[in-house]
């Protein structure tokens, strides 16, 4: 197995819960990825990452753990787990699993002896209880939820304790040894279950700043840390220098092994900042989520990707490539609206206000997936986007689950619209997803989208990504990327990948000549040798003369 596998991996990221169901409860199981595993073989993946299966309230989406070393029995069993990890390298594809260091569920049971011990107590210091303001009455500070709300909850001896995102999920103190050791512990034994990497959820997060007295931050409402960073560089509970050590401490057990584990960080920071998470003797890899959120624009991506490029290449890794996961609009509706689109606003209207055009978003997202499977480094590919769904953004408030939207008083949707059930096979019940109903409804417009129906169909979005996967494999394309000049440089993007292949992609200009080339692949039909708006195209770089 090679040491630097994912330098150029494909990662799928697979919602446990919404891949496949196999005890008929209407929720997916880890049995269900298992038995889907060929699925994941023949699109050609190296590695698929799990989001969170570990017992739990489901508060937060499974986000809210009460137990790092097992599995929840609504999901199956480490049993189950083993054989998913043993089935998995049986077809040479990687296993990934969420950790989520920043905060445990309220049913943990250490949160549960922090309640139970009086203040001051060596178990209320493994997390971040203090005095209110004042009276006592008042928070201990103006920080802010990134669900909604105070990120303090006063209990009943008076007290507050600290929750970045859900009251349900409280923060740990990594002041505290006893915290550091109990996660490298929790690291060793997933490692030694045979898992080889680990994606670190809300990486940036796990230091506060605790000297007294606590200091306020800059109180932007449901906010993006990126954007309260950028109001307050020395934030006191984002991206805190001494969160390296942890990560310092982590890649050293990573390197016990053979081959050694790998990371990838949450981080949702600008890209200087994020940078320092991928230094040599820390983290391999940080998610990039400038481009996911630039907007189909082929100027301002070429910047996005070239910036990318060059920070990766300063500290020695290489960029991660992110156009969906299970937190954001999926690709096909978001493409699909008008550049500029309010998307909560939009999921506030269940997705008519503006009608997304799904045509358009659909035939903006095979291009992007192939300039995205075109650049080098590795890419994150969520479930379902290689089917083409679009986002559910009807879903009834009946049906929503998410705590950003209860948390918000409905201010935000929240992102259950992107972790509908997949649909498998259009002629069996839920889609092949479960033979009951399952936790999320899934629209009727995805019998068309299913991956029966699109198997075999030479134009079906799912083809595209088996064929532009299998591909990018053959060509062994490196690390390197060269711009050329384009057509028309404010409305398109040309870069050559070693010396195997040229990458064209037409934004929304007016078509392109191509040059006298062998077409690998192309995301939409040719006009003559033309290649129209939002459209990719592959092209055998011998002899292309550009």
């Amino acid at each position: 197995m090679s040491v630097h596998w994912w330098r150029n991996a494909v990662i799928y990221q697979v919602y446990p819960k919404s891949f496949l169901d196999t005890d008929d409860d209407g929720v997916g199981n880890i049995a269900g990825v298992t038995a889907r595993l060929d699925h994941l073989a023949g699109l050609g993946v190296d590695a698929v990452w799990l989001s969170p299966f570990y017992p739990s309230p489901w508060a937060d989406g499974g986000y809210d753990v009460a137990d790092y070393r097992d599995v929840d029995p609504m999901l199956g069993t480490l049993d189950d787990f083993d054989a998913l990890v043993a089935a998995a390298q049986a077809r040479d594809i990687r296993v990934m699993i969420d950790i989520v260091p920043n905060h445990v569920s309220h049913r943990h049971p250490w949160f549960q002896q922090a309640l139970a011990a009086p203040p001051g107590s060596a178990k209320r210091d493994r997390f971040v209880f203090r005095n209110g303001r004042g009276d006592g009455s008042e928070p201990p500070t103006n920080w802010l939820s990134r669900f909604g709300g105070p990120a303090w909850t006063r209990i009943a001896d008076g007290q507050w304790y600290l929750h970045l995102y859900a009251p349900e999920q409280p923060d740990l103190d990594w002041h505290r040894p006893e915290v550091r050791d109990e996660f490298l512990d929790v690291l060793r034994f997933w490692a030694d279950r045979g898992v080889d990497g680990f994606r670190i959820d809300v990486a940036h997060a796990l230091v506060k700043d605790l000297d007294e007295p606590l200091r306020d931050a800059v109180a932007l409402p449901l906010a993006s840390a990126m954007d309260d960073i950028a109001a307050m560089p020395d934030h006191p509970h984002w991206d805190r220098p001494e969160v390296h050590e942890i990560y310092r401490d982590w890649r050293r057990l990573f390197e016990e092994y053979d081959p050694p584990r790998t990371a990838v960080a949450e981080a949702w920071l600008p890209s200087a900042r994020r940078v320092r998470y991928t230094r040599p003797g820390e983290l391999q890899q940080a998610f990039n989520f400038e481009f996911l959120y630039t907007p189909w624009d082929a100027q301002r991506l070429r910047t996005v990707i070239t910036d990318s490029l060059a920070d990766a290449h300063e500290v020695g890794t290489v960029p991660t490539w992110v156009l969906s996961n299970h937190d954001v609009v999926r690709t096909v509706s978001r493409l699909g609206l008008p550049t500029g689109t309010d998307l909560q606003a939009w999921l506030r209207s269940d997705g008519h206000d503006p009608e997304p055009d799904l045509d358009l978003g659909t035939t903006r997202a095979r291009a992007a997936a192939l300039l995205q499977l075109a650049l080098p480094g590795s890419t994150y590919l969520y479930q379902g986007e290689e089917l083409g769904l679009p986002e559910v953004a009807d879903l009834p408030a009946d049906a929503l689950q998410d705590p950003k939207f209860f948390r918000s008083d409905g201010a935000a949707k929240g992102r259950d619209g992107c972790r509908v059930p997949l649909p498998w096979d259009t002629s069996l019940p839920a889609y092949g997803f479960s033979s009951t109903s399952p936790w999320l409804p899934q629209p009727q417009h995805w019998a068309d989208l299913s991956v029966a129906t699109q198997t075999g169909n030479r134009d079906s979005v799912l083809e595209l990504y088996r064929t532009a996967i299998r591909l990018r494999r053959e060509l062994s394309l490196g690390d390197e990327l060269r711009w050329v000049d384009a057509e028309h440089p404010a409305t398109s993007l040309a870069f050559r990948r070693g010396s195997a292949m040229l990458v064209v992609t037409n934004f929304d200009g007016p078509p392109i000549e191509l040059p006298e080339a062998e077409v690998l692949l192309t995301s939409g039909p040719l006009h003559g040798h033309k290649l129209p708006a939002d459209t990719t195209v592959w092209l055998a770089a011998e002899g292309t003369g550009t």
